[in-house]
């Protein structure tokens, strides 16, 4: 029988989630409500255009005027910017049932920010598949995942990424090649060695794992393996909760060497064979390199069971332009 103590800790529990449910609830019906309006002023905005009487370019008068009228009366959320992004909000989205309610107006601003449809609505998909932050949508728009995504698919996966985001099925979809490391904030020529390198990102771990991608738990640094004593130390081990696997790390500095793939290898035959539990599938290795040679590569995995990829890091933003139009030329081919 409940003790009178506990009974009433569990009338406060029941009445917390209550409240608490409401308040979400409240939010997202406020959050819709925003959304709703912000998209109906875009449509108002841009038949007033149709009808003949003004554009709404971004340098006219009419959203200068439409701006400070509005602010007299309504206050704050209204300066001429804002009104331009419902204006393309409406256009971008002109049926309103396409908006997700999900994300929040300051999402919608970002995206509004990508000027490729098909960029778009990748980032829009996995935001809320990820749910991303609006300062997460941010990074990911600024390091070009969309677009470094893309190039390792063909027309028809660039179209799949864009209308469903990134669906993870296998090994390859967890594999980025180039991985961005800006957020470390090493200078780009800057000699550093694989210790200090692993330290930055153990001390930036919340970022590198936004970087890695949905379904990734940190197990450990400088996991050991003992073979015949004789100690080896595999850099960063994480777990996919998906692909239920571990995924295995190793940094390299320089160009990775045939070597390199060889102790992955090792790792991995390990970890399948000595750690892994009932229902985990093989696990993964990522040697993550500065630099590597593609030809190498190919013929040091040729004839590898394991899943073993070989990927480069960047430690700055890439060319956002250049990588555009590779992928509007894979998807014109």
């Amino acid at each position: 029988m409940l003790q009178k103590t506990e009974i009433y800790q569990k009338l406060i529990d029941t009445i917390g989630t209550t409240i608490e449910n409401a308040r979400q609830r409240a939010v997202q019906a406020v959050n819709n409500e925003l959304l709703q309006a912000n998209w109906a002023v875009g449509k108002f905005l841009v038949e007033y255009e149709q009808n003949g009487n003004e554009k709404a370019e971004y340098g006219s008068s009419l959203l200068a005027n439409l701006s400070k009228d509005l602010k007299l009366r309504f206050g704050k959320g209204f300066s001429k910017s804002n009104i331009y992004l419902m204006r393309q909000f409406y256009l971008k989205y002109q049926i309103f049932q396409s908006v997700t309610g999900k994300l929040t107006w300051t999402h919608y601003a970002e995206l509004l920010g990508v000027s490729d449809d098909n960029a778009r609505g990748f980032y829009e998909k996995q935001s809320v598949i990820e749910n991303w932050s609006v300062r997460e949508l941010k990074r990911q728009i600024n390091s070009s995942l969309f677009e470094r995504l893309a190039l390792s698919q063909d027309k028809q996966g660039v179209l799949k990424l864009a209308e469903r985001g990134l669906i993870i099925d296998n090994p390859k979809d967890i594999v980025k090649d180039p991985y961005i490391l800006e957020f470390l904030q090493i200078p780009e020529q800057h000699r550093m060695t694989e210790s200090k390198l692993e330290q930055k990102i153990i001390d930036n771990l919340q970022t590198f794992l936004l970087e890695l991608g949905k379904g990734f738990s940190f197990v450990g640094r400088q996991y050991r393996i003992t073979l015949d004593n004789d100690h080896y130390y595999v850099d960063l081990v994480f777990y996919h909760r998906i692909l239920k696997c571990f995924v295995l790390i190793d940094l390299k500095t320089k160009h990775v060497k045939h070597q390199d793939i060889g102790q992955m290898n090792l790792y991995l035959n390990y970890f399948k064979s000595e750690e892994n539990s009932e229902g985990d599938n093989p696990p993964i290795g990522i040697v993550l390199g500065a630099d590597k040679n593609d030809i190498l590569v190919e013929y040091a995995i040729g004839g590898i069971s394991n899943n073993i990829f070989v990927s480069k890091y960047q430690l700055y933003l890439p060319d956002k332009k250049v990588l555009e139009q590779k992928v509007k030329e894979l998807i014109a081919e």
